[in-house]
């Protein structure tokens, strides 16, 4: 029969069955839903491989003396992490202590890792990896409707579409089951994507698919500017949604005058003619959704957010949809497609920085009181805001920053930016801490590694980019030694001297979640894990009590005070780094098919790693050829953040001025990226970096 559950990786959560054979092998099977309609992509396929690695941690390790991790029980683990919290605090403050948490954590864990921050530790410094991911879209989507949710519409809306304008997202090879809900598009020749890299998913766009706009690294913003100004000036705006619906409209006229397609040619690399065409293509679409022919819709992903312009961006995107009537109109729409697992639930109930429980504000009052009478405490006592992730990353082991580090389900010695500098402040932490199921490059650094149970191992919930609230069940025990993640927070708490209980039944802690988020903007006070048990009844936040949840959000308003979106004028600002100069290439970095996030579980199942053994240099064969580079050969890259040395391979998808790194590997990608943040999100610069390319030379055997 077999456990039905969701995949481990990305925030499509395919529906899947897990199947234990009286052998004790275990497999998987694609299950009928909605998102999936019973596909996998291959790493679905392949994850119960995870479960069986030989490399699987199965019992805490301790540093010792001699400098080696070596095997200890779990009294003694916990024991050596509250003796280094206790001496860190008393010695240097509550906020010399930091948390680190993961959008790959279920909502349970997530909800408990930001109560143990607050309550239990009493710290402000607690922040997670979704940073590196979902805060450019989030900060975008606040601004302007008031709340953030990836896709404010059931995937399946998709399916009706005409056009969708596809801005900074290879779903071909990131979420590949997810391509079958763009058919619809294709078939009318709608599909708009946008990528500096020929990436798999442009290349759908062939054969009268499509188009494919190919801007420039970094210079995604002028493109959007300049498809605002043609639908402005072109008389293509939605005047009565414009009106009824939004605030802002002529400051934003003035702010895309001087974007007429010619300007954005110079500046993007994508013909006038092109810009034009695109915008008129988007327009007419959106006039077939309000009239019940096929819509359109804008989707953005990380490649136009992860860069310091990224909140502005993502902004401009949306504001061009608001210009064509998108949002909350049923038959179009707007979103933002989240990358990791739970990358949406994660941030909505207590890991970042500036955020309580429900998505509330962590400096409102009401707010501060509601989740404080649930955790029965004073309000007084919940910390004030920390920092964002890559700032909390740079005050490792300096004066008046955080001195003991407790990370969970992150690997940033190879997903941070500016890895060489993350792993030398990791080297200065007086106590590292890491909770994993894998000897993670960051683990190997720690000085206690506890080790916890994996998805098929855990019940739970997980939050999907739809903002479905979706069911994680247990089909097999841990393996000896292993302890269930809740399990070891609730027994950290209490070691801690926390002044409250803390649950480990994960029934329980989303109850008391249910609890905390009522009344929030992600409302989950009508849920249960026994209401997410039957499946035929989807479960979309908001999901106040007593309600059905909201499947379609903005349809009537959207949720500012004065119940319209706000078209916020933004403009192009100086990059990170200047990227044409000195035959320098503009490095963008991202995924491959095969792999997941820093690859700590990918590069573990043999079936893709075989396929995709390590990092290759994507260079355009002109590119190649004036540096002196062949297919096959390999090449020195350099940034002013470090050095990698890695396979060239040659491809006509990337452009001539670019290079592309997959950022799965340690010693690759992260190695070169930039440290500097967008002012509003946080996010990093990870889509564009100044890198010189040099061939190595070939050593030649001297016994020939």
């Amino acid at each position: 029969m077999g456990t039905p559950t969701h995949c481990p990786y990305c925030a499509l959560q395919c529906a899947t069955t897990l199947s234990t054979e009286s052998s004790g092998e275990t497999s998987v099977a694609g299950r009928d839903f909605p998102t999936n309609n019973g596909r996998l992509c291959r790493k679905g396929w392949t994850a119960p491989e995870l479960l069986t690695a030989p490399d699987r941690l199965t019992s805490p390790l301790l540093r010792g003396t001699d400098g080696q991790l070596h095997a200890a029980s779990w009294d003694a683990a916990l024991d050596r992490v509250v003796r280094g919290v206790r001496a860190t605090q008393r010695a240097h403050g509550r906020d010399a202590v930091g948390v680190f948490g993961s959008g790959g954590l279920t909502n349970e864990k997530a909800y408990t890792l930001g109560k143990l921050a607050r309550v239990a530790l009493r710290t402000s410094r607690i922040d997670y990896n979704g940073r590196f991911c979902m805060s450019s879209a989030a900060a975008a989507a606040n601004r302007a409707f008031g709340l953030d949710r990836g896709l404010p519409f059931p995937l399946t809306d998709l399916d009706g579409a005409g056009a969708v304008l596809l801005l900074g997202s290879n779903v071909a090879d990131t979420m590949p089951p997810l391509v079958q809900h763009l058919n619809g598009a294709r078939a009318e020749g709608g599909l708009l994507v946008v990528d500096p890299r020929r990436s798999s998913t442009a290349a759908l766009t062939a054969d009268g698919a499509g188009r494919h706009l190919q801007p420039t690294p970094g210079t995604d913003l002028a493109l959007l500017l300049g498809l605002c100004h043609v639908v402005i000036h072109d008389g293509l705006v939605d005047e009565a949604y414009v009106q009824d619906r939004t605030s802002g409209y002529p400051a934003l006229v003035r702010s895309v005058s001087g974007w007429w397609p010619q300007r954005v040619q110079q500046v993007t690399g994508v013909p006038a003619a092109l810009v034009r065409s695109t915008a008129h293509q988007l327009a007419e679409a959106a006039r077939g959704g309000r009239s019940g022919d096929r819509g359109c819709y804008v989707l953005t992903g990380r490649g136009v957010e992860q860069h310091v312009d990224g909140t502005d961006t993502a902004t401009a995107a949306i504001n061009l949809a608001l210009l064509l009537g998108l949002p909350g109109t049923p038959g179009n729409g707007y979103g933002t497609l989240t990358g990791q697992g739970n990358g949406q639930g994660g941030r909505e109930h207590g890991q970042k920085s500036d955020q309580l429980p429900g998505y509330r504000s962590i400096t409102d009052p009401a707010a501060r009181s509601h989740v404080a009478a649930v955790w029965g405490v004073e309000p007084g006592t919940i910390p004030g805001p920390g920092l964002p992730a890559v700032e909390l990353l740079t005050t490792l082991g300096q004066p008046g920053g955080v001195r003991c580090l407790l990370v969970h389900g992150s690997n940033p010695a190879v997903s941070a930016p500016d890895a060489p500098a993350v792993r030398v402040a990791l080297g200065r932490l007086d106590l590292l801490v890491v909770t994993d199921f894998f000897l993670s490059e960051t683990a190997a650094l720690a000085d206690v590694v506890l080790p916890v149970a994996q998805w098929a191992e855990e019940e739970g919930t997980m939050t999907n980019l739809e903002g479905r609230v979706l069911r994680r069940r247990r089909a097999l025990p841990p393996p000896p030694g292993v302890r269930d993640e809740l399990a070891v927070l609730a027994d950290l708490a209490a070691r801690l001297g926390s002044p409250v209980p803390f649950g480990d039944e994960p029934a329980e802690v989303f109850a008391e979640l249910a609890r905390a988020s009522a009344g929030g903007r992600a409302d989950y006070s009508g849920l249960s894990h026994r209401v997410l048990d039957d499946e035929d009844r989807p479960a979309y936040w908001p999901y106040p009590s007593g309600s059905t949840g909201t499947p379609r959000l903005f349809l009537d308003r959207f949720a500012h005070d004065d119940g319209r979106a706000h078209l916020v004028p933004v403009a192009v600002g100086r990059p990170a780094e200047a990227l044409a100069r000195d035959g320098m290439l503009a490095l963008t970095t991202g995924r491959l098919l095969e792999h997941y996030q820093s690859g700590t579980q990918t590069r573990r199942v043999g079936e893709l790693t075989a396929t995709r053994p390590g990092p290759e240099l994507e260079l355009n064969p002109v590119t190649a050829r004036r540096l002196g580079v062949r297919d096959g050969g390999e090449a020195e890259v350099s940034s002013a953040r470090g050095t990698v040395r890695v396979p060239v391979r040659t491809s006509r998808e990337v452009r001539q001025d670019s290079a592309f790194l997959p950022f799965h590997f340690p010693g690759s990608a992260n190695e070169l990226t930039s440290s500097a943040t967008d002012p509003i999100s946080g996010m990093p610069e990870f889509k564009a970096a100044a890198v010189h390319v040099r061939a190595v030379p070939e050593e030649t055997d001297l016994h020939e």
